[in-house]
């Protein structure tokens, strides 16, 4: 008797062992699991035109924004038209990034007629939310006009109130990007003259200190970004063949590093090269939103037909996003390999 109390005491024990094994292994399995980045990670279903994102947690719906420049891809339309005209459009996600939605236009207009809004950047400070984006006046169907920062102010996120346009210095300025520095005031980096990087100091978002010469230098490019990660100041620029890396200690001076998103996506939509994007660090994790032109072999590469009209393929954009890692003393990004995406709240 006692030796089969003492053999059922064994069978339960190594069934309890087993049972805690496979529950283990299970949630090793589970922890090894990824969140895999949707690709693309949206497209515009109005338009089919978006770029330039800009990434912002919305503290009052409690979920992930993204502006973005929405363009009229889907129109036909003279030359560069489909890039003129365009509203700030905006998509939301509620579950961490894994789905997003359009949620419609920003209400802009400030003036009569019909004009144009790209590449914006939003910030919060004492209150309020900032925003900031580049406007010219009216519609073109070729590049120029003169270009402007629209800075405007929001409780809410959807009711805008223009301020004025920032007196950076100089003229004809695209691409602000806004960053709080250590001491409370802020800085804005900006594509100017030459197609070069400038920078502006400010202590209330409104008057601004110019600097006269352009803090990045070198090759043309646009789209300055500049974020924090890794003990250091990063600054991504896109010289339309993908992004510069900067790494900075002091937000002043700028090293000049490698390249990224300038190689062949192999994701949907993911090619040919990353363009103007955002850098989010959330949950000790640095992503980077871009758009692409899936249907260009490079990113200027297009071809106006008969009519001077761009192709629908070689004019519709789609937002993708990928992970930056510090490695080596310098950002690498992990394009056509699998990562964890998962936008912390």
């Amino acid at each position: 008797m006692k030796d089969d109390q003492s053999q059922n005491q064994v069978k339960s024990s190594v069934m309890l062992l087993f049972f805690l094994v496979m529950v283990f292994f299970a949630q090793a399995q589970e922890k090894a699991k990824i969140h895999k980045a949707p690709a693309p990670l949206f497209r515009d279903p109005i338009t089919d035109g978006a770029a330039d994102p800009a990434m912002f947690y919305n503290p009052i719906d409690k979920e992930w924004w993204m502006l973005y420049t929405q363009r009229r891809a889907n129109l036909e339309l003279p030359e560069v038209a489909f890039c003129y005209g365009n509203s700030i459009a905006i998509a939301s996600s509620n579950d961490h990034g894994k789905s997003w939605i359009y949620r419609g236009t920003l209400d802009l207009e400030f003036e009569h007629g019909q004009n144009t809004f790209w590449a914006p950047d939003i910030v919060f400070d004492r209150g309020e939310f900032h925003l900031f984006v580049s406007y010219i006046q009216g519609v073109r169907s070729q590049w120029g006009g003169e270009a402007k920062l629209a800075h405007y102010t929001s409780k809410d996120l959807w009711n805008w109130k223009f301020h004025d346009f920032s007196d950076v210095g100089v003229q004809n300025v695209i691409d602000g990007s806004l960053i709080k520095m250590r001491d409370g005031n802020w800085r804005m980096f900006f594509k100017g003259p030459q197609s070069l990087t400038m920078m502006t100091d400010s202590k209330d978002l409104v008057t601004w200190k110019a600097h006269p010469e352009p803090v990045i230098k070198g090759e043309a490019h646009e789209g300055p970004n500049v974020f924090e990660f890794a003990g250091f100041y990063w600054m991504l620029t896109d010289e339309w063949h993908g992004m510069r890396v900067y790494r900075s200690k002091d937000l002043t001076h700028w090293e000049k590093q490698g390249m990224i998103l300038d190689d062949i996506g192999i994701r949907p939509d993911d090619s040919p090269t990353g363009a103007h994007g955002d850098a989010v660090v959330t949950g000790g994790k640095a992503y980077v939103f871009y758009f692409t032109h899936p249907g260009r072999k490079t990113h200027v590469d297009a071809t106006l037909n008969a009519a001077g009209v761009y192709p629908y393929q070689e004019r519709r954009s789609s937002i993708q996003v990928a992970e930056l890692v510090y490695k080596d003393g310098t950002l690498k990004c992990k394009r056509n390999e699998d990562f964890d995406f998962l936008m912390a709240d």
